[in-house]
């Protein structure tokens, strides 16, 4: 049959219709639409699709395929260009317009060619679908595979954390580090107090050696070491942190934190100061004091 008009729904419209109602769904309009359609049409197409659908899926799942041969590529190209050509062809109608009288058997015949032309199409659709998907090696029997035996996981060690004491010998065999013995002062803090210190500039760190300095009470006063950098004005010596000696320490290990850069490291002085230190030492209470050569 010829088209109507315009205003005339193809049946490939109706094909999109029932392809959206089986993968997204329909509007309200579009639903009320494809209702007021000859239902035999539109169930018999319904089926079609479902079963070209399903194929499609299991296709999609084999486990391998072969290249298409470029005879049969042309072949199934223009055989399913054909057949789309004649879907231009079948019987359409408006929703509004019912259908022309036909005879039964007229009818019966466009149903059944709507049927075939669409068994026919999803079978080239098929065909094209697994022919010209993308080889992929089969996969071997479970009793021929060969699994590599895994190498065994080993965690690595973390290496347990030095002591200060370690620490202070690793930076001893530094061969830029540096050691300055301290000696006590005639402050009474300071009887029986011998000491060093150990420096690297290169790294910028140290350590505070004591034998004898005496225990203090952090909330009443606190140690407070000092670094004279032959690079600065030597009246504004550096501060390298504060720090306490535990009740009945005898040997104490601390390291040094210096709060700026020393480039040339020539004194260390110990003071003794409030709590938490101070920015200038009155040095009042020098506890140690000691100069490198």
């Amino acid at each position: 049959m010829s088209d109507t008009g315009p205003q005339n729904q193809p049946d490939e419209a109706l094909v999109d219709l029932l392809i959206k109602q089986i993968t997204e769904g329909l509007s309200p309009v579009e639903q009320r639409t494809l209702d007021a359609l000859d239902s035999a049409v539109t169930d018999t197409l319904m089926r079609e699709l479902e079963r070209a659908a399903a194929a499609i899926t299991l296709a999609g799942t084999a486990p391998h395929t072969v290249a298409l041969p470029p005879a049969l590529q042309a072949r199934i190209e223009q055989q399913a260009q054909s057949l789309f050509s004649e879907s231009k062809n079948l019987a359409t109608r408006t929703p509004h317009q019912p259908p022309p009288a036909t005879t039964a058997a007229a009818r019966a015949s466009r149903r059944s060619a709507a049927a075939g032309w669409f068994a026919a199409a999803a079978s080239i659709l098929l065909a094209l679908f697994g022919w010209l998907r993308p080889m992929r090696p089969a996969v071997p029997p479970a009793a021929q595979m060969q699994v590599a035996p895994q190498p065994a996981v080993v965690s690595p060690e973390i290496p347990a954390a030095l002591t200060p004491a370690q620490e202070r010998a690793a930076l001893l065999a530094r061969p830029e580090a540096i050691k300055v013995n301290l000696g006590a002062t005639k402050d009474p803090a300071a009887a029986g107090v011998t000491g060093d210190a150990v420096w690297d500039p290169v790294t910028q760190r140290g350590f505070l050696h004591f034998v004898g300095l005496a225990a203090n009470d952090p909330n009443v006063r606190q140690y407070q070491l000092w670094i004279v950098d032959g690079a600065r004005d030597k009246r504004y010596p550096v501060d390298g942190g504060v720090f306490n000696v535990p009740a009945n320490s005898t040997e104490v290990i601390v390291p040094i934190r210096a709060a700026l850069p020393v480039r040339q490291a020539k004194a260390f002085a110990v003071t003794i100061e409030k709590p938490g230190g101070v920015v200038v030492s009155e040095q009042q209470h020098v506890v140690v004091l000691g100069a490198s050569s």
